[in-house]
């Protein structure tokens, strides 16, 4: 059974990928802040990892 920081994890995760898929659609993506959002993504899925 997932914990509540678990699930807390992956729903920000979630927002972040989100986020790099809007970023992306847009006429001029801004590609300096869609690698902020990947690193920040990579971080939360090492943090996940680690929690299970």
């Amino acid at each position: 059974m997932q914990t509540a920081h678990v699930q807390a994890l992956e729903a920000k995760h979630a927002t972040l990928d989100q986020r790099i898929h809007d970023e992306s659609q847009r006429p001029m993506p801004d590609n300096a802040v869609i690698a902020d959002l990947k690193k920040q993504k990579l971080r939360l899925k090492e943090e996940i990892v680690a929690a299970h």
